[in-house]
């Protein structure tokens, strides 16, 4: 980062695949003058499977190649990395450093009349109990009711979003949620917003979403704005998207998760 001028430096994004280009693309939306550095660890995904020191390890070896190419913040667009590695990647690096679920949490309890909430996400994330844990030190007396949706991600995954299928799959999952008299749904997974268009059919108005995406952006723009970071209208806004596994398969995905074309992908050795 040049230490001259900190608000011309790029902004750090990574995640262990390409689900992490949710947020990026909500980034780009909110702060498009922006430069962006993505990291997708794709040659060690999933982490939710990995050991909690792992998935540190790991974190912290991403956040460390982003900071080595200038970044000015680092956003971790994974919700298990979140989980278990925030705290030591704040202690352990200058720039700030965001997470996927405290502003998914913080969007959550803004609204005064929420009661009951549930939260969709990976085995892992929902084994963490990282959002539980968040609200209810945050709000007593919140009914928090989390579930593993694991087959979601490979829907997602497909393109298979309006697959009758994954209609199916939702409704098994949210079944139970709504018997409980849900009125917020938490997307506890980075994948999870290309899902908003038939969870919002599904649910209709009587279920608030809060996506990880759109809320880690709100958040980051804050920070931004916060530590006079935000970036000054100097040249057109970059985007590095880099990989530790090359793949077509990979760069599929990465189109359809950030909606748009892009150039090259690199490929990243940590």
């Amino acid at each position: 980062m040049s230490a001259s001028d900190p608000q011309q430096a790029p902004l750090g994004v990574f995640d262990s695949g390409v689900g992490g280009l949710t947020v990026v693309r909500a980034l780009r939306e909110l702060l498009p003058n922006e430069s962006i550095v993505y990291l997708g660890d794709t040659a060690r995904v999933p982490y939710g499977s990995k050991s909690p020191d792992t998935i540190r390890r790991f974190s912290v070896e991403d956040s460390q190649f982003l900071v080595s190419h200038g970044v000015k913040a680092v956003v971790v667009a994974c919700n298990t990395a979140t989980a278990h590695a925030l705290p030591v990647l704040q202690a352990t690096f200058r720039v700030p450093v965001i997470g996927v679920i405290e502003p998914g949490v913080e969007a959550t309890l803004a609204d005064g009349k929420c009661e009951r909430v549930g939260i969709i996400g990976t085995a892992g994330t929902i084994r963490s109990s990282a959002y539980q844990y968040a609200l209810a030190m945050r709000r007593p007396g919140l009914q928090i009711h989390a579930t593993a949706t694991p087959l979601l991600v490979p829907f997602v995954e497909e393109g298979w979003v309006e697959h009758p299928a994954l209609k199916l799959v939702l409704k098994q999952y949210l079944d139970p949620l709504l018997e409980k008299g849900i009125d917020t749904l938490m997307l506890g997974c980075t994948h999870y917003p290309l899902l908003m268009p038939v969870l919002q059919k599904m649910l209709g108005k009587k279920v608030h979403l809060i996506d990880s995406a759109s809320t880690c952006a709100a958040h980051t723009k804050r920070v931004l704005e916060e530590q006079k970071l935000l970036r000054k209208g100097r040249g057109k806004p970059t985007l590095d998207i880099y990989l530790t596994d090359l793949s077509e398969q990979a760069e599929a995905m990465a189109r359809r998760f950030l909606g748009t074309e892009f150039g090259k992908v690199k490929k990243a050795t940590l």
